[in-house]
């Protein structure tokens, strides 16, 4: 007997609900990391190129541009923080208002950063103030990537976790693109005296609406179902980090060991590289942004690419595959990105976010699934971030001291060590493809 048009509708009616809520939650965890790693980026842009000459004492540019790069590395540090802090919360009292504490706290530090006056202004207050507001961003975007990671996998339907997962990793790629393409446009646009004068500041500035529009986006979704069930299992402790450390150390430290791939192929491909072609190759600093806009095209390409076959083959076969390629990948520096060829640059750029974007999409669905719901967002976020410090946190500063004292070929090495690193804590973990996740 065949069912009336009405109950058929009705029976429709909850598939069109749910669909329409997985596309919001989807789009929510995207917008929230592209606005927060755009944040990031306007930053580590900035002090490729005027952060040092703007906030520290004149000197030799090498010295200015190694106190950038410190700078750069705070955050990195504060970022640990974030996820211990944001993660109790969100380990506590649920996903969605932790995420939307963390896009606050990022929004804020990065908007400030874009009026603190320079050095020659305010004079040793002005490099003070920008580290506390580096600290900030970092704080913000500890907190803010395993959020967004649990926000889609915890809603992922079975068998896609993977690509559900994938897209909180697009965000990086979206963030970099929207970041770099203005600070091209505004390369374009004004001569290198506006740029150094206020130029620059346009990024940090732009970011404040951004931010309102991802509040906008996050306040409207629901808390996630694997939370809901945690909390109505009474299965949340008092303090999520003490239970990671004690019971979750190990997952924790692996998970951090595989990040280290994504990071340092990551950073030493646009700060450290950015740097070296303005200064050392004599590129104009918008073709060189423009080479990196056009290769982070193949790190968003890599991203939906790797997440699909993570769920297709597993987790570490994917990962596996792109962090022995990366290990390869690090005696090609040299020959590629020192031949001052526009063309081999371009290459070089383009394989290494290729690689990054193979190596960094599975961890979205990677990291939460190491660890029970009652940790999770703790968990994520600690490892996450631990892998930040170990692969990003030093990478351009190590690698500019490397190239100033051994070359390129030095620089390529640290590169392969690293992702030597976090081929051996892939190794070591469990396949995590099948796991539960409620």
């Amino acid at each position: 007997m065949s069912s009336s048009p009405s109950s058929r509708a009705a029976a429709s009616a909850p598939d069109a609900a749910a669909q329409t809520s997985r596309s919001r939650i989807i789009f929510a965890s995207f917008i929230g990391t592209a606005i927060e790693f755009y944040d990031f980026y306007v930053y580590a842009t900035a002090a490729a190129l005027v952060i040092g000459p703007v906030f520290f004492p004149h000197g030799s540019a090498t010295a200015q541009a190694l106190s950038a790069f410190v700078t750069f590395g705070i955050a990195f540090v504060a970022r640990p923080i974030g996820s211990f802090l944001f993660g109790h919360f969100g380990d506590r009292i649920g996903r969605k208002s932790t995420l939307v504490a963390s896009l606050l706290v990022m929004g804020i530090s990065t908007t400030l950063i874009g009026v603190v006056p320079g050095y020659d202004a305010i004079g040793s207050l002005a490099p003070i103030l920008l580290c506390i507001l580096r600290f900030g961003q970092g704080i913000g975007l500890g907190g803010e990537w395993g959020g967004a990671a649990l926000l889609a996998t915890e809603n992922a339907p079975a068998g896609r976790r993977g690509w559900f997962g994938m897209f909180p990793q697009l965000g990086p790629s979206v963030g970099f693109l929207a970041s770099n393409g203005l600070f091209f446009g505004l390369a374009l646009t004004l001569s290198d005296a506006q740029f150094r004068s206020w130029g620059w500041r346009v990024p940090f500035l732009v970011s404040a609406v951004l931010v309102a529009l991802g509040l906008y986006v996050r306040l409207k979704i629901a808390e996630t179902p694997a939370f809901k069930a945690a909390v109505e299992r009474r299965e949340r402790v008092r303090v999520p980090l003490a239970s990671l450390v004690a019971h979750h150390w190990r997952p924790t430290l692996l998970g951090a060991f595989a990040m280290v791939v994504c990071y340092t192929l990551f950073y030493i491909s646009t700060v450290f590289s950015l740097s070296y072609g303005v200064s050392t190759l004599h590129f104009s600093r918008q073709s060189f942004l423009g080479m990196l806009c056009f290769a982070v095209v193949f790190m968003a390409l890599a991203t939906p690419l790797s997440a699909w076959a993570s769920d297709r083959y597993g987790r570490k076969p994917v990962l596996i595959a792109g962090i022995a390629a990366a290990i390869l990948s690090g005696f090609a520096m040299a020959p590629l990105l020192g031949s001052g060829s526009m063309p081999l640059v371009a290459l070089f750029l383009t394989i290494e976010l290729f690689l990054m974007g193979i190596t960094f999409a599975p961890m979205g669905a990677l990291l939460p699934e190491l660890f029970p719901t009652h940790v999770r967002y703790t968990g994520a976020g600690v490892a996450y971030n631990l892998g930040g410090i170990l692969g990003a946190s030093v990478a351009p500063y190590i690698a500019q001291l490397l190239a100033a004292h051994g070359g390129l070929a030095w620089v390529g090495a640290y590169v392969s060590a690293a992702a030597a690193l976090s081929l051996v804590g892939v190794l070591c973990m469990r396949e995590t493809r099948d796991a539960k996740l409620m």
